[in-house]
């Protein structure tokens, strides 16, 4: 009996369930039947053999099934490493992150309900969630009787949160805090489980480690945006500068600024494209600075060797912008060529068509159109019905025929919009 046993234990090895209770559970009812069938009675020796023979294979099925649970654990957390890293490489934007963070942790099975909760404009919001909390996903978390109590304290936001759960739902929990750089708190993960099974050391381990890469990752990418805003920020104070020199009125580059990222929307470009136009329009007359007064403000109109003058400005500004290594190159390519022609007459390199970049051919037409529609030293002010018969009457020779098409719709909708104001 004892072998049959032993060889039943061996043969369900591995297996999980009640399988693998069987052969402790045969061996015993076995032994209680072997004592109730006619023969000899089993003696203290007999008896002992039993008993040792069910506590070793209880201590062995015990031992196996903690280390199958052990390896179903590691499994599930190589698991939840490998697909969160690869989500949380390709997360552009805090929201993402936070998604991928929430990923890895519904990966790792540790609990069905999952939420992060953080802080827009001061009041907590639920950014993501699984299970039961899906249903209160962007939903604001306010003091449930109305006290004045902080919102950044992470045990009453765990508390108004838990309760937006059935009890069902939530017999056990677990709260993580979430920091980002210099202990900045960036909010709290909150696990909650049907069961009333407590979280081990092992689970709270794993789950603070995942909030501090998750810290971590949001951290960066608020650093991140921090730059960028700052050179956002700069490059559109030089240019605000650089517009002194050439427009005695002001406002030129933010008004093509606005426009062209208005069209450059309309067209469907992603906001990497986006930004290079926006900074290249901020800059796109940086050369001028190189200009001479009297070529730049002469009233009237220009010698060919004034003009040649001037047209050096868009190779002196992409010149000049060399070292800054962080612009891309649709923004170099904006100041370079905004003055090239759809049909290869302009300059500095007569390109033609579609060899002229986006960025440039998109922008030379709404620079165009502010130029005619605002005074200048050399002419007066084009009226707006004027300026846009020019810009059609040039598509396919100066512009681009899509660009100019897109570029009346759009100046269409926003007449449209006016008059129904």
């Amino acid at each position: 009996m004892i072998a049959a046993a032993l060889g039943m234990a061996v043969l369900t090895a591995g297996r999980r369930g009640t399988l693998r209770w069987v052969p402790l559970g045969a061996y015993a009812l076995a032994f209680v039947v072997s004592l109730l069938l006619p023969g000899p009675t089993s003696g203290v020796p007999e008896l002992g053999a039993a008993l040792l023979t069910l506590l070793s294979l209880g201590l062995l099925t015990v031992r196996e099934q903690a280390s199958a649970r052990e390896l179903t654990w590691q499994r599930n957390t190589v698991a939840a490493l490998r697909a969160g890293s690869e989500r949380l490489a390709d997360a552009r934007d805090a929201d993402a992150i936070i998604r991928a963070g929430i990923g890895i942790l519904d990966k790792l099975q540790v609990a069905p309900n999952l939420a992060f909760v953080a802080y827009r404009k001061g009041t907590p919001h639920i950014l993501a969630a699984t299970g039961a909390f899906d249903a209160f996903l962007e939903r604001p978390i306010h003091p449930s009787d109305n006290d004045s109590r902080s919102v950044q304290a992470d045990h009453w936001v765990a508390e108004e949160v838990l309760a937006l759960l059935d009890k069902t739902q939530r017999r056990v929990f677990h709260v993580a805090p979430v920091y980002g750089r210099a202990s900045n708190h960036l909010g709290v993960v909150i696990l909650a489980r049907p069961v009333p099974t407590p979280f081990d050391e092992d689970e709270k381990g794993v789950v603070g480690a995942f909030s501090r890469l998750l810290g971590a990752q949001l951290g960066q990418w608020q650093a991140i945006r921090d730059l960028r805003d700052a050179n956002d920020l700069t490059l559109r104070s030089l240019g605000a500068a650089l517009e002194r020199r050439d427009d005695d009125t002001g406002g030129h580059t933010m008004r093509v600024v606005s426009m062209s990222v208005r069209l450059a929307r309309r067209l469907g470009w992603d906001e990497d494209q986006v930004k290079a136009l926006r900074w290249g329009a901020y800059l796109h007359d940086l050369g001028k600075l190189a200009i001479p007064d009297g070529v730049l403000h002469k009233r009237g109109p220009l010698s060919p060797d004034e003009r040649r003058v001037i047209q050096t400005h868009t190779v002196i500004g992409y010149d000049m912008l060399q070292d800054l290594h962080f612009l891309p190159a649709e923004t170099l390519d904006l100041v370079r060529y905004h003055h090239e022609r759809w049909d290869g007459t302009g300059y500095p390199s007569g390109l033609r068509g579609q060899n002229i970049p986006d960025t440039a051919r998109l922008f030379t037409l709404i620079d165009v159109f502010d130029a005619l529609t605002n005074a200048r030293p050399y002419k007066p002010a084009w009226t707006r019905e004027r300026a846009l018969n020019e810009i059609r009457a040039q598509a396919g020779r100066q512009f681009d025929p899509q660009y100019v098409d897109a570029f009346l719709r759009m100046m269409a909708e926003h007449d449209d919009a006016h008059l129904v104001m």
